[in-house]
């Protein structure tokens, strides 16, 4: 068991780095309105080295978030359009033959850079979304020959639009499964619309975003981050809620048998326990609560839980069915 000492000391780094997380929240709200939601789970998906998939409707400042973000850290930022005719060679990049020299040389494409915005991901084809997904997954590209790795941090933030679904290709179970959390972006409530208009209206230019922080302040706080103590209760609070989709009569949730046509993967444990060491940080704490667990548990378990027809039939959404499962697994 870790020393109470161990604790406290990693406590006090804790006290010191979440300044930055502070500093980095405080320059995106210069032009983010509202949505504190999507900018905490973006800031979890960084700490915790893990990709964030959003859906809403156009609008919501989805790549204004991920923009400010960037320049906030001063990282290279590329965003790319998924269009129907998009192919894989643009976004890894291809080699070019160069007359002149006689030889081909490597073009790299936008993944090379630490904050990728992927707009409107289900419009491309499967094998665009495979591209990617294969470098979110081995942090690596292979063009030709040779293969490259991806400078850390790498973080992919892909955008989906929950309304149009014409000429769209949705993300196969097995790809969504490698986003750490998926966040539903829901509209600003009418005093912050309010501001939104007064802020568009009235202002001669939007206001510029500083560099509060950098990619090595980014590195260690991730390193600190790790270092999170997750009790051992709290370790089988998580495989509890996880074996809990999958064997949902164990947990006395034989309503839910017939909703659930497969449960979540390994990986939704190894992300709830990241996700949840990332939010204890930033509620400036060196140890995870069930709390921790259950404030993100939605957005990590949402997009990987599979529905039965009956369930689509009756309008069961996942989110009903973690909330069913919070309720009945034990809490340590």
């Amino acid at each position: 068991m870790k020393k109470q000492e161990d604790i406290q000391k990693l406590g006090l780094i804790i006290q010191e780095y979440a300044v930055v997380i502070d500093m980095l929240k405080a320059e995106m709200k210069k032009v983010i309105v509202g949505q504190q939601t999507m900018v905490d789970r973006l800031l979890i998906g960084l700490l915790s080295n893990g990709h964030v998939l959003l859906e809403g409707v156009p609008g919501l400042a989805k790549t204004l978030t991920i923009k400010s973000l960037a320049a906030a850290i001063n990282a290279p930022f590329s965003r790319i359009q998924f269009t129907p005719d998009l192919l894989p060679a643009d976004i890894v990049g291809t080699m070019i033959y160069n007359q002149q020299r006689n030889e081909f040389l490597v073009r790299k494409g936008p993944i090379f850079s630490n904050f990728i915005l992927a707009d409107e991901i289900n419009r491309a084809p499967a094998k665009v979304q495979s591209a990617l997904l294969e470098a979110m997954q081995e942090k690596q590209v292979t063009i030709g020959d040779n293969t490259y790795p991806l400078s850390e941090p790498f973080l992919v933030l892909a955008t989906q639009n929950p309304l149009e679904q014409e000429g769209t290709y949705p993300l196969p179970e097995a790809q969504a499964d490698r986003f750490m959390l998926k966040v539903v972006v829901s509209y600003p409530d009418k005093k912050d619309e309010q501001l939104i208009i007064r802020q568009q209206v009235q202002s001669l230019a939007m206001p510029t975003i500083n560099q509060v922080a950098n990619i090595s302040d980014i590195l260690q706080i991730r390193s600190i981050v790790k270092q999170v103590y997750l009790d051992e209760k709290i370790e089988q609070y998580i495989i509890d809620i996880v074996f809990a989709t999958r064997f949902p009569d164990q947990y006395g949730l034989n309503k839910l048998k017939s909703l659930i046509s497969y449960g979540v993967s390994p990986r939704a444990s190894i992300h709830l326990a990241m996700a949840a060491k990332a939010y204890a940080f930033m509620e400036k704490r060196a140890y995870v609560l069930p709390e921790d667990i259950k404030a993100i548990a939605k957005d990590v378990l949402r997009h990987r839980i599979g529905l039965t027809y009956e369930a689509e039939a009756e309008n069961v959404t996942t989110e009903r069915i973690v909330e069913d499962i919070l309720k009945a697994v034990k809490v340590p």
